[in-house]
């Protein structure tokens, strides 16, 4: 009788262990087995773009600001 309770409860154990995994798993296994073969994927860095796009826009305004008189003055005599 131990026996078989004992057998009931691991094989319940591990039944519920493995609907947890895949449970965990099944959302993502596209991903899992494309990584598994080798296929990276691309980084997601939002802040990075920015970055740029911000450096774009700080050129931009740099070029079209008005040159000050002094180095306007300074270009002439040269």
């Amino acid at each position: 009788m131990m026996t078989v309770i004992s057998i009931l409860v691991f094989a319940g154990a591990f039944a519920l262990s493995a609907g947890i995994i895949a449970a965990a798993v099944g959302p993502q296994w596209r991903r899992i087995v494309r990584l598994a073969s080798g296929r990276v994927e691309e980084g997601f860095a939002p802040l990075g773009q920015l970055a740029l796009a911000e450096r774009r826009i700080a050129v931009r305004r740099w070029a079209s600001a008005p040159v000050p008189a002094s180095i306007r003055r300074m270009r002439e005599a040269a």
